[in-house]
């Protein structure tokens, strides 16, 4: 299949999710001297040769102000050599200085990228609806650059972020050293950029961050995790869990098996949950997401740590993965921005605390969550 498909489609795909099992609804290209390494439906094919076709996420847009919203956007190139950009967003705001909010994003850590026209939507209206000052990485992509890269990336945008916006030097970034209040910083993803999110925020628990910064917040929308044995209302499908486990395996090169602590915190003892190097966790999920489980998982386990911040669990019933990626408009996407935005703004009243995460890790309503209908077909994405 050449080409890509729209970012329409592709959120089209991710929420619904991808293919647990082996399947391919339409033929994969191959050239002629080319065999199939790996087929990871329905993103990418890798080919032996080592040559990589994406299927869907890499449709891009430029930087611009937005005329909805009056947010302005331009792209920061942090190594150059290396390929490493940033695109940064400024509210149209009379505010003197902005909270800051590094936000990586979602794409099972095989595509998209800071520069689609998805993410471009979506901060432009974080970015105005918070009030924040927002910095969106283009962290490398599996599997040209396999994990930890994409964590490396994270953090070395972070560290470039807080220098800029201490240094009122003619290298610094404008946006930053002259907007950015580094006493409201947060680490905002989607999916596997929630992965991201957290591991940033448990790297920085451990080393600290330059210049003695803290982060204020993490917010994890819909992320993706995993782990050998089920939690709660996981599914047991043996098929479907050794799927998901050979598209880990994939992302990582089997660097980091599929208890590892970077995809599996739930199975973190309670004295690495307190290196947690953030005040407050917002963790968003939605009722139709396979990954949903994991989410409550997440927030009961930190919850019972001993940790000593506040974690929040936001959940959206009758939906599936990264919903208000494909739906912005929509009145539940609309319900869990709100929701995102009083998070970086400070406001606590968000839908549930850890306490009120059932032992089955149940939603809002008291009652298991449901698995995905097994006639489906596609799956939850990451």
């Amino acid at each position: 299949m050449a080409g890509s498909i729209s970012s329409a489609l592709l959120l089209l795909l991710n929420m619904a999710g991808a293919l647990l099992a082996p399947l391919a609804p339409y033929n994969v290209p191959a050239g002629d001297d080319e065999g199939i390494d790996f087929f990871f439906f329905p993103f990418l094919v890798l080919y032996k040769s080592g040559r990589v076709e994406r299927f869907m996420g890499t449709d891009t847009v430029p930087a611009s102000v937005d005329p909805a919203t009056g947010v302005a956007s331009k792209d920061v190139a942090i190594d150059a050599a290396a390929g490493l950009a940033v695109r940064i967003y400024l509210p149209n705001s009379t505010a003197e200085k902005l909270p800051l909010v590094v936000f990586y994003h979602g794409g099972g850590f095989v595509t998209e990228s800071a520069f689609s026209p998805t993410y471009q939507r979506y901060l432009n209206a974080l970015a105005s609806k918070a009030g924040a000052l927002a910095v969106s990485v283009d962290y490398h992509l599996s599997p040209e650059r396999r994990l930890p890269v994409a964590y490396d990336d994270a953090w070395a945008v972070l560290q470039w972020a807080l220098a800029s916006a201490r240094s009122g030097g003619p290298e610094a970034e404008p946006w930053l050293s002259r907007r950015a209040d580094l006493t409201r910083l947060f680490l905002v993803g989607d999916s596997a950029g929630g992965n991201i999110a957290h591991n940033v925020a448990m790297r920085a628990g451990r080393e600290g961050l330059d210049g003695g910064a803290t982060i204020q917040g993490i917010a994890l929308l819909d992320p993706y995790f995993w782990g050998k044995r089920p939690v709660p209302s996981e599914t047991r499908d043996p098929a479907e869990r050794r799927w998901r486990d050979r598209t880990w395996s994939f992302v990582c090169a089997g660097r980091y098996g599929v208890d590892d602590p970077v995809i599996n915190p739930v199975a973190m003892a309670s004295d690495e949950w307190r290196r947690l190097g953030c005040a407050r966790v917002l963790v968003t999920v939605a009722g139709l997401d396979m990954l949903s489980a994991r989410g409550r998982a997440y927030v009961a386990a930190l919850g019972a740590s001993g940790w000593g911040g506040d974690v929040r669990l936001y959940e959206t019933p009758g939906e599936s993965h990264v919903y208000f990626l494909l739906k912005p408009d929509g009145e539940k996407a609309a319900k869990e921005m709100e929701a995102v935005v009083a998070f970086i703004n400070g406001n606590r009243a968000i839908e549930s605390s850890a306490s009120d995460v059932s032992a089955q890790y149940g939603n809002f309503e008291g009652t298991p969550a449901k698995e995905p209908e097994r006639n489906s077909t596609l799956y939850t994405a990451i």
